[in-house]
């Protein structure tokens, strides 16, 4: 299935796991994966992305190819595929402690995120260790 969106991925204990951002035109998919990928992250596809089995990738012709809006493509380091653990809706949450959440199509744990907080990245960070069953969350989005 290909998706209109961004992909990065971080290496965890058990290998490289990846996030689907997700948000319209302008949401900031792609400037979000550029400060994950400030962070250490690696870039798995920018605009598209297929998703198969749970394992995301880029199509071929974008493979490596980041848009930074208003400079232009520019071709980066990826990954050329990782397992999906975590879909990312950019906006604003309006909930203080959300229910937990699952996209409806792939199944897999789901959170709202303001891409223009500065903890943005961090909050990734965290949410994605709570949907692989790593970190010490007590309530909210994975929490049973």
């Amino acid at each position: 299935m290909r998706f209109h969106a961004s992909c990065a991925a971080c290496l965890g204990p058990d290998g490289y796991d990846s996030v689907l951002l997700l948000g319209a035109s302008g949401s900031g998919k792609s400037d979000m994966l550029l400060r994950l990928m400030g962070d250490g992250w690696l870039m798995v596809a920018d605009d598209q992305v297929i998703v198969e089995g749970g394992v995301a990738r880029a199509p071929e012709a974008l493979a490596g190819i980041l848009e930074v809006r208003g400079l232009g493509l520019f071709k980066q380091p990826y990954l050329a595929q990782a397992p999906l653990r975590l879909v990312v809706q950019l906006g604003v949450q309006a909930i203080r402690l959300p229910a937990p959440q699952l996209h409806d199509i792939l199944g897999l744990p789901m959170i709202t995120l303001d891409p223009a907080q500065p903890s943005a990245p961090a909050r990734l960070s965290l949410a994605l260790g709570a949907a692989c069953g790593r970190g010490a969350q007590i309530a909210g989005a994975f929490a049973a």
